[in-house]
């Protein structure tokens, strides 16, 4: 049994000896490059993965936990606004000074001290 000559098929063998007689393997720098695109782009996949797991399960947590803020009162909650506290100073009651001719306790009219001192000692018995 002789096959009937095929127009397409013999292009398509001509064309195959034609790939086989140019072909050649790529540069190995070329496989080592593709090789590591591959190979960062599995460990983005793999963290953005864990991060997004792991913020899965905080809001989960978060959500799941009772809510203990409901019980406190907020730190400020002011019915109506208070002005800052201004310091004042001691409300005791205010006494003006001694007049400067009247002697102050302890002084006799000139001026002096009551009490004697080393100068104005008695002489001894």
């Amino acid at each position: 049994m002789s096959e009937p000559q095929d127009p397409l098929r013999s292009l398509f063998k001509e064309a195959a000896a034609s790939g086989q007689s140019r072909a050649r393997s790529a540069p190995l720098s070329f496989i080592t490059e593709r090789a590591e695109q591959v190979r960062r782009r599995r460990i983005l996949a793999l963290a953005v993965g864990v991060c997004l797991v792991f913020s899965g399960t905080g809001a989960a947590v978060a959500a799941l936990l009772p809510d203990s803020t409901g019980t406190t009162v907020p730190a400020t909650t002011p019915s109506t606004p208070r002005p800052s506290p201004v310091p004042s100073l001691p409300s005791s009651p205010r006494t003006s000074p001694p007049p400067a001719s009247s002697p102050s306790p302890g002084q006799g009219a000139s001026g002096t001290s009551a009490t004697p001192t080393r100068s104005q000692s008695n002489p001894p018995r």
